[in-house]
C-alpha cells in the first residue's frame, strides 16, 4: 500500500510538470485546518424560496408557484449539466434520506422519551429492509411484555413505530405524540401505555390491536422519505383493529413535518378524528 506521504510526493511532481511553478507549501506537512464554520449544509436552505432561473421573467409568479410544493422547479443549467449547487443540493438530501432509512432510532431518544421499547419478528435492521413480511409483525416475547405493562382493553391505544424513517420519529413523533394524548385528555379520553417498535412496520399495529385489545389504535410511523424531506410522519388510526383488516380500514394523516403539517397541530387534528371514529365506531372509508 503507497502511504500517504508517497502520494502527496506524486501529486507535487504532477503539479511541477503541469508548470505550476514551485510549491509555497510543503503538501507532505501541511495540516489541514477546517472547521465547522467552513462546511457548508447544502439542505438547510427552502426549496420553496430558491431562485434559481436568471433574468427569469416574471420572478413573483415563478416564486409564487414553488410556494406551492417541495419539488425542484426552475432549477438552472451549466450548459446541458445542473449548475453544481443544484447538484450538491441532490446529493445531500439524497445522502439525507439514506441515513433515515439505513440508521435506526437512538436508543438514548427513546431513554429519554421514557417509554417502553419493543421489536418486531425483525431481529436487526437488515433484515427489517429485506424482510417486509417479519416487520409488519410481533414476537412472542413482544407480545407477552406488552401484556405485563400495558393497559388493556383501553379505549385508544398509541404505539410510536420506526418505519423506514429514523429521522421522523426522532424529529416529529415526540411532539406530535404529546399533542395528541392533551387533545384526547382534553375530549376527556385517557390513552393506554404508550411503547415504541423497532424494526416495525405500518401493520405491527394490527397484530399489537389483537394483544391489547384496544378500540382504537394510533400508530405514529416513520415514512419512507424522499428528495423533498427525510422527516416525514404519518399516523395510521383504525377501529378495532386486527391482522385481517384491509388497507381501507385505517385512517390515515400524512405528511407530518416541518413543510407540511407541523407536528404539534397534527396532533390536534389527530384527537379530533379519534373522538370521530369513537362515535362512528368505524374508520377508513367507512369514516364520514
Amino acid at each position: 500500500m503507497i502511504s500517504e506521504d508517497r502520494i502527496k510526493g506524486i501529486i507535487e511532481n504532477v503539479l511541477r510538470e503541469m508548470g505550476s511553478g514551485e510549491i509555497s507549501t510543503d503538501l507532505r506537512t501541511r495540516e489541514a485546518t477546517v472547521s465547522d464554520d467552513d462546511i457548508v449544509d447544502f439542505g438547510a436552505t427552502d426549496l420553496r424560496k430558491q431562485l434559481l432561473v436568471p433574468n427569469s421573467a416574471n420572478e413573483e409568479a415563478y416564486l409564487k408557484l414553488k410556494e406551492t410544493t417541495p419539488a425542484r422547479l426552475g432549477i438552472w443549467r451549466a450548459g446541458p449539466r445542473y449548475m453544481t449547487q443544484t447538484q450538491l443540493r441532490f446529493r445531500a438530501d439524497h445522502a439525507s434520506a439514506q441515513d433515515a432509512v439505513f440508521n435506526s432510532v437512538s436508543e438514548e431518544f427513546i431513554k429519554e422519551w421514557g417509554i417502553l421499547e419493543v421489536s418486531s419478528k425483525c431481529k436487526d435492521k437488515d433484515e427489517f429492509l429485506t424482510r417486509p413480511d417479519l416487520g409488519r409483525q410481533i414476537n412472542d416475547e413482544t407480545a407477552e411484555i406488552l401484556r405485563k405493562n400495558c393497559v388493556n382493553k383501553p379505549k385508544v391505544q398509541i404505539v410510536i413505530v420506526e418505519g423506514l424513517s429514523s429521522t421522523a420519529i426522532e424529529v416529529n413523533a415526540r411532539d406530535t405524540f404529546e399533542s395528541l394524548t392533551q387533545g384526547l385528555k382534553g375530549h376527556g379520553i385517557e390513552g393506554g401505555t404508550p411503547f415504541f417498535i423497532r424494526n416495525g412496520r405500518v401493520p405491527s399495529m394490527d397484530s399489537v390491536s389483537e394483544v391489547l385489545q384496544p378500540e382504537v389504535t394510533v400508530a405514529l410511523v416513520g415514512e419512507r422519505p424522499g428528495l423533498a424531506t427525510s422527516e416525514s410522519l404519518s399516523c395510521y388510526i383504525a377501529y378495532k383493529a386486527s391482522t385481517s383488516i384491509p388497507e381501507s380500514a385505517r385512517t390515515v394523516v400524512s405528511n407530518i413535518h416541518q413543510m407540511g403539517t407541523p407536528s404539534v397541530e397534527a396532533g390536534a387534528h389527530i384527537a379530533d378524528i379519534v373522538v370521530k371514529i369513537l362515535e362512528q365506531k368505524t374508520s377508513g372509508i367507512d369514516l364520514k
